[in-house]
């Protein structure tokens, strides 16, 4: 069974840093596209970042020059560096492995 497993998230005042993980077990090839979504209360999950192949990388409009993401040494492992946060980064944020797999979510709050 594929699971994808994120930590990192947590409670941080505005201008602060957090850095995310998320790790796949289950699944031995790579996955081509491992990406950042976010779920704010009332909102529905946006796509913050996404790394393919290569150096290929997108990010929203939103978080470009704060949010940096990357891929581990070991497969199937990806991080989000947030810097510069604000309080609208407020959200679950959701590792996305593939076209269908998802992890279980992690807490972001910042504090204005």
């Amino acid at each position: 069974q594929v699971q994808l497993v994120e930590s990192g998230g947590g409670f941080v005042q505005a201008g602060g840093s957090l850095r995310l993980s998320c790790a796949a077990s289950g699944i031995i090839v790579a996955f081509n596209t491992m990406g950042w979504y976010r779920q704010a209360p009332g909102k529905q999950r946006e796509l913050v970042a996404d790394i393919g192949r290569g150096s290929r990388t997108y990010y929203a409009d939103d978080v470009k020059g704060r949010f940096t993401i990357s891929r581990g040494n070991a497969r199937n492992v990806v991080y989000l560096q947030m810097n510069s946060l604000k309080p609208e980064d407020t959200a679950v944020y959701y590792c996305k492995g593939g076209d269908s797999f998802w992890g279980q979510g992690t807490q972001v709050t910042v504090s204005s």
